[in-house]
């Protein structure tokens, strides 16, 4: 998961790689435990990190939250981007993020959801909204891009993007509490295939 270089295509500078490890190995702290319970001593021992090497970097664990989101969400919007500007065709593009959406439903111990929900409810913090109008607007984009080409319907994009990303986020959070089968995610997937385009996978 960590990334080798800069999206400009230059090399990650030496406290850059270490900020990038420091996030990439909070995620699975933060998805296991949620956020209440993820302390920077947990941090330090995962990564063997020193406190003061760890605070260099972040000044506790809702700055690292907020770190891990932004970077999970400008790499989904990232993309998207590169491959509508590529040209590549929607519903090309369509199919590989429902396939991630399904195989991330799948798998509930990976999800943040938990912690979403925590840190949401302990912090001020406006960056889940900033992070909701950015997922929003990604998919918007994609939309609008399928449309123009004629691949997907003459839908209402608020609607349709409201089912997307609130159906997704709602069987991510559920399914760590009760036990969910892979047709359940299928037919979330379907549902908004169907919308778009028409057709079934």
């Amino acid at each position: 998961m960590c990334r080798k270089k800069a999206e400009e295509g230059t090399l990650l500078t030496k406290g850059e790689k270490t900020r990038e490890n420091i996030i990439d190995a909070s995620y699975a702290l933060f998805a296991v435990k949620g956020f209440k319970q993820v302390t920077m001593k947990d941090v330090c021992e995962v990564t063997g990190m020193s406190r003061g090497g760890l605070y260099s970097h972040f000044s506790g664990t809702d700055q690292l939250f907020e770190a891990v989101l932004e970077k999970i969400t400008e790499k989904s919007a990232a993309d998207f981007q590169k491959e509508i500007e590529k040209e590549i065709p929607a519903a090309k593009i369509l199919e590989s993020a429902l396939h991630l959406m399904e195989e991330e439903m799948k798998h509930p111990k990976d999800s943040l959801s938990i912690a979403l929900y925590e840190f949401a409810e302990m912090t001020d913090s406006d960056i889940m909204e900033q992070l909701n109008r950015k997922a929003e607007e990604k998919w918007k984009k994609l939309i609008r891009y399928g449309i123009k080409r004629g691949e997907f319907r003459e839908v209402n994009i608020d609607e349709i993007v409201n089912v997307i990303l609130y159906s997704y986020q709602g069987a991510r959070m559920w399914s760590r509490i009760i036990s969910m089968k892979p047709k359940t995610f299928r037919s979330i997937t379907d549902h908004i295939r169907k919308q778009l385009t028409g057709g079934e996978r």
